[in-house]
């Protein structure tokens, strides 16, 4: 698999992997540690350098994980983790970005993912009460002291990402985006591409709905967290097929994965994006890599750019707590 550049000079897989549904999101998994750990590892065969992980997530079991995994692995592969919650007895309260919370995090982080370095730092999620040019100081500070490489932003707004800029340099941002999620193109994906900042859209699949396995009536597991976004909920579920139908025609026709149609076409919005598509089997990883190899023309491209628009997407990615939490 080729490679692109996030920022000046981290150089990632085209497709990484996001690690979370490993740990939590997504009902029971389907194996137990050993198997996550074997997935990790086979990623990496298949030409994953990319993996995408946070604290919040289990919480701290996901970078435990991951941390297993890739140890004998660390110099083939770059470690994104995160930052930026209040974790109390297992649970997150609330929003923390104070510097003193930064540098706690970032040692416990070191420790979990069995590394004496991590190589992108993102704040989680902008944090009103902490000035994101404290945060970027902060950053800026641990990668002097070695411990950082660096600093990225997760949920963030335009002016945000500018202001944390003009302090430390953002290396990349993090926000949902996809088929049915276009919230970035308006203001972010501009900034970025002004100020040489590389982009990672999670959950470029659409939390799986973009893969052409979710159909309507679809009823989802306990722990599973589609059960309380609204874009899944029985209604919207079925008026947004439309747009999946589209991708699954385009994928036929090519004889690809209406998954692989999805992620060549964010690929093919710009050099500096690289999608983390979460998995926890091997195929989907394989499946998930060889859409490096899927080309659109300028006609499929087009027509795949107005599909959100032409059919009209039913219900918000998240509740509205989480939405609460998005910097806009």
């Amino acid at each position: 698999m080729h490679t692109r550049t996030l920022g000046q000079r981290l150089e990632v897989s085209a497709v990484g992997l996001g690690a979370m549904g490993m740990s939590q999101s997504y009902g029971p998994n389907p194996g137990d540690r050993d198997d996550m750990v074997e997935v990790l590892r086979t990623a990496v065969d298949l030409g994953v350098t990319f993996f995408d992980t946070a604290e919040v997530y289990g919480p701290y079991v996901n970078e435990e994980l991951v941390g297993e995994a890739l140890r004998p692995l660390r110099e083939q592969v770059v470690l994104a983790t995160k930052f930026g919650w209040d974790i109390r007895d297992g649970v997150s309260t609330g929003l923390d970005s104070r510097p003193e919370q930064i540098r706690r995090v970032a040692e416990a982080s070191l420790r979990r993912l069995r590394t004496d370095v991590i190589d992108l730092f993102y704040q989680h999620r902008v944090d009103p009460a902490v000035p994101v040019e404290e945060v970027a100081g902060t950053v800026g500070e641990l990668v002097t002291e070695g411990k950082v490489r660096h600093f990225g932003l997760s949920e963030a707004a335009a002016a945000t990402i500018r202001r944390a800029h003009a302090v430390f340099p953002v290396t990349a941002v993090q926000s949902e985006y996809s088929l049915w999620t276009r919230d970035p193109e308006a203001e972010v994906l501009p900034v970025l591409a002004e100020l040489g900042i590389g982009f990672v859209p999670f959950s470029p699949l659409g939390k799986g709905f973009l893969t052409g396995t979710v159909p309507a009536g679809t009823s989802f597991g306990e722990g599973d967290i589609r059960n309380r976004l609204p874009r899944f909920e029985r209604e919207n579920l079925a008026a947004n097929q439309a747009i999946v139908d589209h991708v699954r025609a385009l994928a036929a026709g090519k004889q690809v994965t209406p998954g692989q149609i999805a992620l060549a076409w964010l690929l093919a919005q710009h050099p500096w994006i690289v999608p983390i598509p979460g998995t926890r089997r091997v195929s989907r990883i394989s499946e998930n890599t060889g859409a490096t190899a899927v080309a659109l023309s300028s006609d499929e491209l087009a027509a795949l750019d107005g599909l959100a628009a032409r059919v009209g997407v039913q219900g918000d990615r998240y509740d509205t707590v989480h939405m609460g939490y998005v910097d806009r």
